[in-house]
């Protein structure tokens, strides 16, 4: 867990170095949370349409997904995970991804659900379905990594220069604005969480 902010590129830096470490089994797996200053990235399946600030510095990743924003206020759980020695399927892992999420948030009293054909996870607040995490993957020889991220006090305004995840008719929300609370173990929550459904 960093307790300062990372920047993305260094980030990704090195999970790419973890990953290949750990393919020639000369490092172990990781899960790493964070929070990034803020930046923009897209994934490989974004297009330019969704950047509706044509001023916007986006960075191009290798991961799946869109275009999305990370920055203050939200936290990123990275890791780097052979699926070699655990399942080699990938959306029985993108439903580990989902149920650590989803735990997570139940354990500060609130409810949140995936969705099939739009990935990350979702909550109903104020009668609008919004999102509240984001996952994106990139498994390469079935070792996973990048990973998702949970908005907890972000400014939402960052999301009005983009189209986030390519999701016109659905907006973005985060933890404070639905339960106004205290999220400060919520690193240590992820983790775990996380550890014991791989483990599962």
């Amino acid at each position: 867990i960093s307790k300062k902010p990372v920047e993305y590129v260094k980030a990704v830096s090195f999970l790419e170095r973890r990953m290949t470490k750990l393919k020639d089994k000369k490092a172990s797996e990781l899960i790493w949370i964070l929070e990034h200053p803020n930046t923009y990235t897209r994934g490989v399946r974004s297009n330019d349409n969704e950047i509706l600030d044509k001023k916007l510095k986006v960075i191009d990743t290798n991961r799946g997904g869109k275009i999305t924003w990370h920055g203050p206020g939200q936290k990123v759980c990275y890791f780097v995970l052979n699926l070699n020695t655990r399942c080699k399927d990938v959306r029985k892992f993108i439903l580990i991804l989902e149920k650590t999420i989803i735990k997570t948030i139940n354990e500060y009293g609130i409810e949140s659900y995936p969705d099939r054909k739009n990935i990350g996870i979702w909550v109903t607040h104020n009668n609008k379905i919004k999102k509240i995490a984001a996952i994106g993957l990139k498994i390469k020889r079935w070792i996973a990594y990048h990973g998702f991220s949970i908005n907890i006090s972000n400014n939402l305004q960052a999301y009005t220069k983009i189209i986030p995840c390519g999701i016109k008719n659905k907006s973005v929300t985060n933890l404070k604005e639905i339960k106004n609370q205290n999220y400060k173990d919520i690193e240590k929550k992820l983790v775990n969480n996380l550890i014991k459904f791989l483990d599962d």
